[in-house]
């Protein structure tokens, strides 16, 4: 999941990198915030907790992931088309 943080460069447009700049750091928090789920999630099974949380950690990861590549499609990948949903 490392590559999100990777923004173009050289587009030529300030604003563009700038908003670029700040969808990389989304990315980026959102790829450590889905390694610490993992991470809670893999200490709460091992230690025998609670399903309850176990199941909330997951849902959460699969969430977070779904989210992180929805914004990485939704900006790099999308070249001029506008997204009106």
């Amino acid at each position: 999941m490392s590559s999100a943080a990777h923004v173009p460069s050289g587009s030529g447009d300030p604003t563009r990198d700038d908003a670029m700049g700040e969808v990389s750091a989304v990315l980026l928090n959102l790829e450590h915030t889905i390694a610490r789920a993992k991470k809670g999630l893999a200490k709460v099974k091992k230690s025998g907790g609670d399903r309850n949380v176990e199941l909330a950690l997951d849902a959460a990861i699969t969430e977070l992931a779904k989210q992180h590549k929805r914004l990485m499609q939704d900006t790099y990948y999308a070249g001029d088309a506008v997204r009106l949903i």
